[in-house]
């Protein structure tokens, strides 16, 4: 596949070619890659391959030959590993975002030093035959005119002072609109400056005119030695005089006076030149002062100007995460985790929201089966079946119903009997008590009959909010809540969670071993949960005592359902215990369902492991256990309605 074919390419991703017209070829590496395909199927294994600066995914190596199913060019794309995953390596090229897995840190190693190698080659080639910059050799220092051992001259290309700040005319002239007195001190720098250039003039003519005059004084000495070396008369020199016989002196060469070349008074330019570079000094000086005293304006102004970028900088930063969210929210990172990028107020936002379209679709599922069961003849009649029509009737089964039998106490023995007994002996000893009147526990619920208390406690950061609700129901007996709570034959008739679920294994008639798990809620991850499942009749102490049933449902570890990593494994330890209370009827009339009264009390002790935040947990055991409780207990009593008393 070329470059300009890929789903990311561009017209500067095309092969670079030769000076015989090929490819230099790249090796090409492929292998199993671990994919992100989105929030339901999660992470998925790709057959990739890269080869010619592209990166190609297939579904498994033996559909290569039918083309692949998605691919992009490496020229533009940024490789990111991931700071806490180090499996994980993220491949984004503009909007579009590969998050890859590789098996082990050496494999991602691998990928990334395979990624960079195409990348590397491909810049390479591009960068040959490309423009090369210029380099610019400066003149000889010697040539620039300063330096010379012979002259002292002013350089022809000098600057004014306005020239070399011209440019910075755009921001020095907003700057110096109130500043008239720096102007007035530049202009008196220029003028100083025409005066010192001049003097310069001046001074390099008069040491030249003073060169020249002792050049031609030591050529005329020289002659006049030579001509009268042998018959020169007795005289003797002084200083710069000849001695005659007849005591006169004669001056031989002419001595050098301050007026005495081009009439320059050398010592009156010498006080001119240290007087003009005074008042350059004092002018600097002076300029040095007004420039500090600005300094304190154009620092507020850089501070501005700095606190101003900042905030747009800000702006963009906060606009580009947004539009990342948007256009990547769903990936990996925005799940739940111990990393995730998804802050806590939007995942609650995000569940609330999956909750509530599920209660949509229950509602409207429950409505259209009631509309056909209004539609349709009552089916067959099972041992309990009535002339009454309910909305649970016609409910699909997965399993045959057994009959409703009455269990006496349980005599068989199976591996887990002794948890099972223990499971028993705790909740009835502790499930039963009143929490009204304890501090640790809070009143979270109150509808009617019903009302939910729950203690918070957390673990490590993980909620263990231990919860309990209390509920009166009428017309229903406990054996037939537990009944209906334990057989997994209506287990999908009233619950709304669960996606599938199996038993593993069945150690008696009152004892099994389920796995479950439940529908996925995002961004939250997917939960399972294995437990045993035991319903027994508690034996009375005494005649007065209700009649009591009780279901416990803990988590166990089996060899045929080991936790994976598609799934959180949850932990529960959960009691339904039902109390049945009768009101004697009028007269010599029947017992009836009018009569009957079954206390609940509901305990659950759920460790939902993961990183879900505490705030939505405790939200959403909330809202759901009082809705499980009326959904389920309504369902007992429409299937229980007309049919004869279970106790």
């Amino acid at each position: 596949m070329s470059d300009n074919q890929s789903s990311s390419g561009s017209d500067e991703d095309f092969e670079p070619r030769e000076e015989l017209g090929h490819p230099v070829g790249i090796a090409e590496f492929s292998g199993v890659l671990s994919k992100w395909t989105n929030y339901i199927h999660g992470w998925q294994d790709r057959w990739v391959v890269l080869k010619n600066n592209t990166l190609s995914y297939y579904k498994s190596q033996d559909e290569t030959e039918y083309g692949c199913r998605g691919s992009l060019c490496l020229s533009k794309a940024v490789i990111t590993p991931h700071e806490f995953d180090e499996c994980r390596l993220d491949i984004s090229v503009n909007d579009s975002v590969w998050y890859l897995r590789a098996q082990d840190p050496e494999h991602r190693h691998k990928w990334i030093d395979s990624v960079e190698l195409h990348r590397s080659i491909r810049e390479g080639r591009r960068e040959k035959g490309g423009i090369q910059g210029t380099i610019i050799i400066p003149p000889p220092l010697a040539d620039s005119g300063y330096g010379s051992e012979s002259s002292l001259r002013r350089h022809g290309s000098m600057l004014s002072l306005t020239s070399a700040t011209s440019g910075y005319s755009a921001t020095s002239t907003s700057s110096f609109k109130k500043g008239h007195s720096l102007r007035e001190k530049l202009a008196e720098m220029e003028t100083f400056r025409d005066i010192l250039c001049r003097q310069v003039d001046t001074l390099q003519k008069y040491f030249d005119s003073c060169a020249d005059g002792v050049s031609k004084d030591e050529l005329q000495r020289d002659k006049i030695v030579e001509d009268d070396e042998d018959d020169f008369p007795n005289t003797r020199t002084d200083g710069e005089f000849l001695h005659n016989n007849n005591g006169s002196k004669e001056k031989l060469f002419q001595s050098l006076s301050p007026k005495g070349i081009n009439g320059i008074d050398f010592k009156g330019e010498a006080i001119t030149f240290k007087a003009t570079t005074a008042g350059i000094l004092a002018t600097l000086s002076h300029c040095i002062d007004l420039m500090v005293k600005r300094e304190d304006s154009w620092q507020k102004r850089l501070d501005k100007e700095m606190e101003r970028r900042r905030r747009i900088e800000d702006g963009y930063k906060s606009t580009l995460n947004e539009l990342k969210k948007k256009s990547h929210f769903g990936g990996p990172d925005y799940e739940e985790g111990p990393n995730s990028l998804i802050n806590e107020d939007e995942f609650f936002d995000a569940v609330e929201a999956a909750l509530d379209r599920q209660d949509k679709i229950e509602e409207q599922s429950q409505t259209e089966k009631t509309r056909i069961q209004r539609s349709s003849p009552v089916p067959p009649a099972d041992v309990y079946s009535s002339s009454g029509t309910h909305r649970f009737s016609d409910k699909p089964r997965s399993q045959s119903s057994p009959a409703l039998i009455v269990r006496a106490p349980p005599q068989e023995v199976h591996r887990f009997s002794t948890e099972v007994e223990e499971m028993v002996q705790n909740h009835m000893t502790y499930s039963l008590q009143d929490v009204g009147g304890d501090a640790n526990w809070q009143l979270v619920v109150e509808e009617g009959e019903m009302k939910v208390y729950r203690r918070e406690v957390e673990e490590n950061g993980i909620v263990l909010d231990p919860l309990k609700a209390t509920h009166s129901v009428k017309g229903v007996t406990g054996h037939e809540l537990c009944h209906y709570f334990w057989d997994t034959a209506y287990r999908n008739d009233w619950e709304t969670t669960i996606e599938n679920f199996n038993v593993v294994e069945t150690l008696s008639d009152s004892a099994v071993i389920t796995y479950q798990t439940h529908k996925r809620v995002w961004p939250a991850s997917q939960r399972d949960v294995l437990y045993l499942s035991a319903m027994r009749k508690i034996l009375a102490n005494n005649e007065n005592d209700p009649d009591t049933w009780l279901v416990c449902n803990f988590s166990v570890d089996h060899e045929d359902a080991q936790p994976t990593n598609k799934c959180v494994r949850a932990k529960i330890n959960i009691a339904m215990i039902c109390q049945t209370l009768v009101s004697p009827p009028e007269g010599d009339k029947e017992i009836s369902r009018d009569n009957i009264l079954c206390k609940i009390t509901y305990v659950a002790n759920v460790n939902p492991g993961g990183w879900a935040p505490a705030s939505v947990l405790r939200a959403v055991a909330k809202r759901e256990y009082p809705k499980f409780l009326k959904r389920f207990t309504s369902y007992v009593q429409e299937k229980t309605a007309g049919k004869p008393i279970l106790f």
